[in-house]
């Protein structure tokens, strides 16, 4: 076991919280000792959602365990289906309480409820978060759906909806783009599951004509399960990007049997535009690197690579689920693939590469700000401030437009700030110039902290060669999103030749002695 500051997944009963806190008329009743307790934490205070969770713990305590801690889960199941009368009953235990081993769902049985009660078997030690959201939305469709009725003559073509869910990165305004997708080429929606379903919705899953999967991670198992019992293809491609999106519509359209020329003719994304003119190549091989769950860092090495022209210089996920498709994507990019869940391997990776953009989770804006680079949020884990009160889908057309501005901007901000770099000595914007909009009377403005003291080295690169006043002013003018790059290499220049400081005449040699 691995004491880690960070993780990218909890255990696998967050993920059956996830499912749970996105459904209706469902509870679950968690075998849990006192301490794991913290689903109020996670979904009203991240999410901001404006209810609890539906979960009841047992809570048991040490003192507890002494005595019929079996009897405590029973008292507990007994009581949240009286006082909740959900139409379905989840029970499982922590990966604490799995140690004790009082099997919750014999228990459960035992009580005879008049509702379904669907036990969950999560190995906390060998899964996590994402495998269990699945297995939980599979185990709930494998025990809820039913055969559907004779198709109705002239009936509209229809689909299922799987994958959203709580805590999902942007899941909410995704539902919204794909819905309004379906809606213009006349396919009706079924059932959206797990987020906002109850369990007689997924009785009628089957109903439908086949299912669109949004979230591999969380829908792919239940999508196969439907594809197998009731015969109901599943789409493959994941809609992020113009590119995706125009091949979702695609494969919609041909499992739906409809025309898509239209909707097709009236794209409007906006990064579509962006990409004929001529400010494009300003992105043109910029070094991006890639990490998150599955379904988002392959969307957005291929979004960065062949929507943006970036140059992907790095790709990895936490999600060993998926390490497969994730290895050969890699190899298109000519890059090693990262499968890992250690945020310091990450932290390592990412300052080996030098890129001049992260596009990560949460942590990877933690390291990105660390190594002073810019870093775009894609992919959960995620915090409060990923789940914005405005319209903010990455699927879609729409969606694209939002990550074109979310990435293109820390890249154009970099440029704007090294031009004002650039020109802080000219006698209109140096930095003791007063604001241009209140005249030249003004109070001349404090220097910044930046120009009164010496830049500093990156983090985990400290430098024992020390620098002269006049290449720590010559290294300014370098691009900051580049200049760490161009620190490294001269340090390193200097320390393979011994030199015992670095001068303006040694910041110049290593720029040529690189550009080689």
């Amino acid at each position: 076991m691995q004491l880690t500051l960070w993780t990218y997944e909890g255990p696998p009963h967050v993920g059956a919280m996830r499912v749970a806190t996105a459904m209706r008329e469902l509870h679950y009743v968690l075998h849990a000792p006192q301490g794991d307790t913290y689903a109020d934490l996670l979904f009203t205070m991240i999410e901001r959602l404006p209810r609890r969770p539906p979960v009841t713990y047992t809570t048991f305590q040490a003192r507890d365990l002494g005595g019929d801690t079996a009897e405590l889960f029973k008292t507990a199941a007994r009581e949240a289906a009286e006082r909740f009368a959900p139409q379905a009953l989840l029970v499982g235990a922590s990966c604490t309480a799995e140690l004790i081993q009082d099997d919750p769902g014999g228990l459960a049985a035992a009580l005879n409820l008049p509702i379904p009660v669907i036990p969950l078997e999560l190995p906390a030690y060998q899964r996590k978060e994402n495998w269990g959201a699945a297995e939980t939305f599979y185990r709930l469709v494998r025990a809820l759906a039913v055969a559907p009725p004779a198709r109705a003559e002239g009936r509209a073509p229809s689909c299922n909806i799987l994958g959203p869910a709580a805590l999902g990165f942007r899941h909410r305004d995704d539902l919204q783009e794909i819905r309004g997708l379906l809606g213009r080429l006349g396919i009706d929606v079924n059932v959206v599951a797990p987020w906002g379903a109850s369990p007689a919705d997924l009785a009628r899953l089957p109903e439908a004509d086949f299912n669109v999967v949004l979230y591999p991670e969380i829908a792919a198992t239940a999508a196969q399960f439907l594809q197998r019992q009731y015969g109901q293809p599943f789409t493959r491609t994941v809609p992020i990007g113009v590119q995706a999106t125009r091949a979702f519509i695609a494969e919609v359209a041909t499992l739906a049997k409809v025309d898509a020329t239209v909707l097709l003719a009236e794209e409007d994304a906006r990064a579509t535009w962006y990409s004929r003119s001529v400010d494009s190549t300003y992105l043109t091989n910029k070094r991006v690197f890639v990490f998150g769950d599955a379904t988002h860092a392959l969307a957005a090495a291929r979004v960065a690579s062949s929507e943006l022209g970036l140059q992907v210089v790095g790709l990895g996920t936490y999600s060993r689920e998926f390490a497969r498709e994730l290895r050969e994507a890699a190899k298109g990019y000519g890059v090693e693939p990262l499968i890992c869940d250690d945020y310091l391997e990450v932290e390592a990776a990412i300052a080996a590469a030098q890129p001049e953009l992260v596009l990560g989770t949460q942590m990877e804006r933690h390291i990105a700000k660390r190594l002073g680079l810019p870093c775009a949020v894609i992919s959960a884990p995620v915090h409060v401030q990923d789940f914005p009160a405005r319209h903010s889908p990455q699927m879609g057309f729409e969606g694209a437009n939002v990550l074109f501005d979310t990435w293109v901007a820390p890249l154009m901000m970099g440029l704007e700030e090294h031009l004002l770099r650039m020109f802080r000595d000219d006698f209109e914007f140096h930095e003791g110039a007063a604001p241009s909009h209140l005249g030249r009377a003004a109070v001349p403005a404090a220097p910044t902290p930046e120009a009164a003291a010496p830049a500093e080295p990156a983090p985990g690169q400290p430098s024992t060669t020390p620098w002269s006043a006049d290449a720590e002013q010559e290294l300014r003018k370098i691009p900051l999103f580049v200049r760490g790059k161009a620190r490294r290499n001269t340090e390193r220049y200097a320390s393979e030749r011994g030199l015992a400081s670095i001068t303006l005449e040694t910041l110049y040699e290593a720029k040529a002695h690189f550009s080689r």
